[in-house]
């Protein structure tokens, strides 16, 4: 676990030297919320309408920004020749793997917490039970994150990967966006952490299931 802690250290000390990816996922998942706010128009002054889209909106964001920094998560480091350098490495591959997820998903989160504000803002939310949205944000982007972070090492060395990632990627997070969009929805209309209890459930066995897969198969993955 140590090694894979050095590795997360090593990539978020890298990203946020100069927050190119960062910068560029938060602008992406900010723009697609001013869009679709943009596009609502006299929409939004119909409530019941707007809690049912909004949930859809919020998560759409976030799998669209998170794609964006997925795909150059491994090709960073194989532009760099720091790929080769991590294959080379005396420790296990699971590491890496596990390492590159956690940095992952930091990024995201933080890419989130900048999106939340401006998604509350522009649909007119006043959320009461932050910690529920927390939990369920939580849950979702890592379950993403572990499918998204195998998959990108998977197409790193392909011509085609910024096509082939989401490709990939979209259909197997299918099973996280649903219960993650169910959720942020009753949260959104003042539901409690009760009532999302199926929902977490739901995502934390695919988090679990996806994390096990992904850090078993990562050394095949990673081959040449």
């Amino acid at each position: 676990m140590l090694r894979s802690l050095h590795i997360a250290a090593k990539d978020l000390k890298a990203e946020f030297r100069t927050k190119q990816m960062l910068n560029s996922m938060v602008i992406f998942s900010v723009l697609v919320i001013v869009i679709f706010s943009i596009s609502f128009g006299d929409l939004l002054g119909q409530q019941e309408i707007v809690d049912r889209l909004a949930p859809g909106v919020l998560w759409i964001a976030f799998i669209f920004a998170g794609t964006l920094g997925l795909a150059r998560s491994f090709a960073a480091e194989m532009e760099n020749g720091c790929l080769e350098g991590l294959k080379l490495c005396p420790v296990d591959r699971g590491a890496i793997y596990t390492g590159k997820t956690i940095s992952s998903a930091i990024i995201m989160f933080a890419v989130e917490i900048l999106t939340i504000p401006v998604f509350i803002v522009l649909f007119n939310y006043n959320i009461q039970n932050i910690a529920g949205l927390a939990l369920v944000v939580i849950a979702g982007t890592f379950g993403f994150i572990t499918v998204g972070t195998l998959l990108s090492a998977l197409t790193v060395n392909t011509r085609t990967r910024e096509i082939m990632l989401p490709i990939l990627l979209l259909p197997l997070v299918i099973p996280v966006i649903i219960p993650a969009v169910m959720a942020t929805g009753k949260i959104l209309t003042g539901g409690s952490i009760g009532d999302i209890s199926s929902e977490l459930r739901l995502l934390l066995v695919y988090d679990l299931i996806f994390f096990a897969v992904g850090h078993l198969v990562f050394e095949y993955t990673i081959q040449d």
